[in-house]
């Protein structure tokens, strides 16, 4: 996969589409996945996966040798000059954009990348913790250039379906995290999904130092 990455940036292996929990969003997956949009919206919640959705279409796109340009705009350090020429790849995807709409230099420099997209043929994919009508955007011809295509809402997990994907994380590490584990996890942190599966990725690692299985006394002590 030819990847162009900045600031050390790489993308998380197991970021993929069938890595991700869709619950209500298997409509949003679906067409992202068949990737036939030069121009994506997509927004929601923090916790909603969205990282994760715009990572797993660089490696659907990335596995067949196309060149992919991944840039978390979250990052400090981010110049609006990164995203000069990348144009020259097949498929663009800026997360979380939200956290650089209202600077006139990052503003100007989306403007020409869209314009220099199109004239290339290179699909972008962006996303946002907010609405493209709640975003403060100075530009209006940028406002016009993100909404090109399609914009898609993510759904936050309920409660049922945070045990399930949790569960679903765990059997694919070949672990069995019960159902009133799952519950008191829920009970005692952040309930977003990023925190949640961070912490179990903690809790499976100290599990195997200490080999112990994940109950809810290891959990305590570690907790």
């Amino acid at each position: 996969m030819k990847q162009q990455l900045t600031l050390g940036i790489r993308l998380r292996d197991d970021a993929t589409f069938d890595n991700y929990f869709a619950g209500q969003n298997e409509q949003v997956v679906y067409n992202l996945k068949l990737q036939d949009e030069p121009y994506v919206f997509l927004f929601g919640e923090n916790g909603t996966g969205k990282s994760h959705l715009l990572q797993a279409a660089c490696h659907q796109t990335g596995k067949n040798g196309f060149p992919v340009v991944y840039l978390p705009l979250a990052e400090e350090g981010l110049m609006p000059a990164m995203l000069d020429g990348m144009e020259s790849m097949s498929l663009i995807a800026l997360d979380d954009i939200h956290n650089v709409i209202g600077d006139e230099h990052w503003e100007q420099a989306l403007f020409n990348l869209y314009n220099r997209a199109r004239e290339k043929g290179v699909n972008i994919l962006v996303s946002s913790a907010e609405s493209l009508t709640s975003l403060n955007i100075k530009l209006a011809d940028l406002k016009s250039r993100l909404s090109w295509g399609p914009i898609y809402k993510l759904t936050a997990l309920t409660d049922s379906e945070k045990q399930l994907a949790l569960q679903e994380r765990a059997k694919n590490r070949g672990l069995d995290l019960t159902d009133d584990v799952v519950t008191y996890l829920l009970k005692r942190s952040a309930r977003d999904m990023t925190s949640l599966f961070a912490l179990f990725e903690k809790l499976d690692r100290a599990s195997m130092v200490e080999k112990r299985k994940l109950t809810i006394p290891f959990i305590k002590s570690y907790l």
